[in-house]
């Protein structure tokens, strides 16, 4: 009987404490606007940015101010290739400039006056291409573009250089095989970038939104002296256990339908890759929200209002897909970067989520990220529950302290 009424104790506080929490979400302005802002706002305008995924015909102007028949080869290879279209063609770079401020073209590839003759003399030839980075795609399509098109045109040059080479470098070439690359991107055959890079963003999103939320609230409860509420059943580990476990009832059951909307939804609306199964990635997200919480609920020792988590952890993004291992090989990395890979839950959750969503793994194939995630939920649960019990007694010092100063 005495074990029941202990039992019913803690789930009441567990109640009384995730109430509180969704009450305060509700009646705050700026957490409302990170939580509609970052998740609705954020997750839809960065797969519109990326909604073409692959960029056809992008309009480029061409200034040729060599007028030779190499360049003139090298401008129609550049109009034959598919991310790219040449516009027209300007005399010169203030006539480019113009028609890229007017938004008629995307960029400009400039062909100097020596171009034909450094190569008739056995030297590299250049080139420059302008791109437009108001679109990070279309810079990509034309730089692609106009690299594709002089690799296509040194192949066909190439062979009368052989008269500037030396005899016994003349022999070795001439018994040299060509050879042939051929690559597809595994996984990714359009090798389109929104492809591969919104899978992980989506998993960014919700753990920056979910620490900025439980950072300003535990600033909020810090700055305003209510933090004390979670101490009136007592400072021991369970009772902080329980305002712990009350908190992240709140936070996972709101993020619980966000992610429904950011993996769920949006997949499917922008047409990104989402060939996985839905119950290993829900099995995913179970203690990925939990090890979000409890590390958001750590790092409250260090946010002493409101505002400061949004200053503090807006700006990781790029940080923390370079950590995850999609952009750049763990194995390539220096051991103290593989070791942050190990202590934040986002990059073992966005490495797990792209071989679940986009490479249909099984969860023997993400057993690794999985029992990473599970064991800093157990981590970071007690040092949730301590930094609790360690702000509280701040807060009971500080009105102590103030109690005495003004007798």
């Amino acid at each position: 009987m005495k074990t029941s009424t202990e039992t019913q104790g803690h789930l009441s506080a567990i109640a009384t404490c995730a109430i509180r929490e969704f009450r305060m979400i509700a009646t705050s302005y700026s957490i409302l606007l990170v939580m509609i802002g970052g998740i609705f706002v954020y997750g839809l305008l960065y797969n519109y940015m990326y909604a073409p995924n692959l960029i056809r015909e992008a309009p480029v102007t061409v200034v040729d101010k060599s007028n030779t028949p190499l360049s003139r080869a090298y401008a129609r290879l550049l109009d034959a290739s598919p991310q790219v279209a040449v516009y027209s063609h300007a005399p010169d770079m203030p006539a480019a400039k113009t028609k890229m401020k007017t938004d008629r073209t995307v960029g400009i590839v400039f062909i100097p006056e020596d171009f034909e003759s450094r190569v008739g003399r056995g030297e590299q030839s250049v080139f420059l291409a302008f791109g437009n980075t108001s679109a990070f795609l279309d810079f990509a399509a034309l730089e692609e573009a106009a690299a594709g098109a002089m690799r296509e045109l040194d192949g066909r040059v190439r062979p009368d250089m052989a008269v500037f080479l030396p005899p016994p470098a003349l022999y070795a070439m001439s018994q040299t095989p060509a050879a042939e690359v051929v690559g597809t991107a595994l996984y990714n055959p359009t090798e389109g970038y929104g492809s591969y890079l919104i899978p992980a963003v989506l998993i960014i999103i919700i753990f920056q939104t979910l620490l900025m939320v439980t950072g300003m609230i535990a600033g909020r409860e810090r700055y305003e002296g209510t933090l004390l509420f979670h101490a009136r059943n007592g400072l021991g580990f369970g009772r902080m256990a329980d305002a712990v476990a009350g908190k992240t009832f709140a936070y996972c059951t709101l993020y619980a339908v966000f992610a429904l909307f950011l993996v769920g939804l949006l997949p499917g609306l922008f047409s990104i890759p989402h060939i996985g199964s839905g119950w290993n990635t829900v099995m995913l997200f179970i203690p990925y929200l939990l090890a979000t919480c409890f590390f958001g609920l750590t790092g409250s020792l260090f946010f002493a209002d409101s505002e400061s988590p949004i200053l503090m952890i807006t700006f990781f993004s790029v940080g923390l897909i370079f950590l995850s291992g999609i952009s750049y090989p763990l194995e390539l990395m220096p051991w103290y970067w593989r070791a942050f890979h190990f202590v934040i839950p986002a990059p073992p959750a966005v490495l797990a989520f792209i071989k679940l969503n986009s490479m249909d793994a099984t969860m023997a194939d993400i057993r690794t990220e999985f029992l990473t995630l599970w064991l800093q939920c157990a981590f970071y649960f007690v040092t949730a529950c301590l930094v609790l019990r360690y702000n509280i007694r701040r807060a009971m010092g500080r009105r102590l302290t103030a109690r005495m100063g003004r007798q």
